[in-house]
């Protein structure tokens, strides 16, 4: 049976992915809370393969790559995405000397995590890594989309709108929770929608 793979991604209430320059939001918009924090430390310490494409692998190494296991009484949900078995689809990167558990493809997105989720003992799963995962959800690789709306709008600074430009998709609802009040995660299970 295929692993299972999982486009993770944090949006604004108005479907941003990050904020520009000119925002001033910190991590998670500013509003995370124990509750979510706790949930997402959860869900990283289970046995995982992270796919990630190279711009997000990038960005990861700008923010986590001081992280060591001795972080993780802190920041255990961090440390566990930079200590996580992980695999970067890029061309461009090939090594990573402060990177624990990294394996580097380059060649076709689509063929890799195929091959990957028929191979892999663990699920897969994928955090930002927005035109890769637009990519995958269109050749019917992606299982589950699960959004995390964080209770900001961002129409001034708001960068990166996650699902602008990607293909027509059917969701079916498989979980909503709120967290803290304030955060809401829907998982869907997306399917390409048919045309009339």
């Amino acid at each position: 049976m295929p692993a299972t793979y999982t486009f993770d991604i944090f949006c604004s209430l108005d479907g941003f992915g990050s904020f520009g320059p000119d925002g001033d939001w910190g991590g998670y918009w500013g509003t995370q809370g124990p509750e979510f924090l706790a949930h997402r430390a959860d869900q990283y310490a289970a046995d995982m393969r992270f796919v990630l494409g190279a711009n997000t692998f990038r960005m990861f190494q700008n923010f986590l790559g001081d992280l060591t296991r001795a972080s993780e009484a802190d920041d255990p949900v961090n440390t566990r995405m930079k200590f996580a078995p992980t695999t970067v689809v890029s061309s461009t990167i090939d090594s990573a000397p402060e990177w624990p558990d990294v394996r580097f493809e380059s060649g076709d997105a689509v063929d890799i995590v195929r091959r990957l989720k028929a191979d892999s003992p663990v699920p897969l799963r994928s955090h930002g890594s927005v035109s890769l995962n637009r990519s995958l959800m269109t050749a019917g690789l992606v299982d589950f989309v699960q959004v995390t709306i964080f209770p900001v709008l961002t129409g001034a600074t708001g960068t990166v709108p996650i699902f602008a430009g990607a293909s027509d998709f059917d969701l079916d609802l498989v979980s909503s929770t709120v967290f803290d009040g304030r955060i809401q995660e829907l998982v869907y299970r997306p399917t390409l929608h048919a045309k009339a």
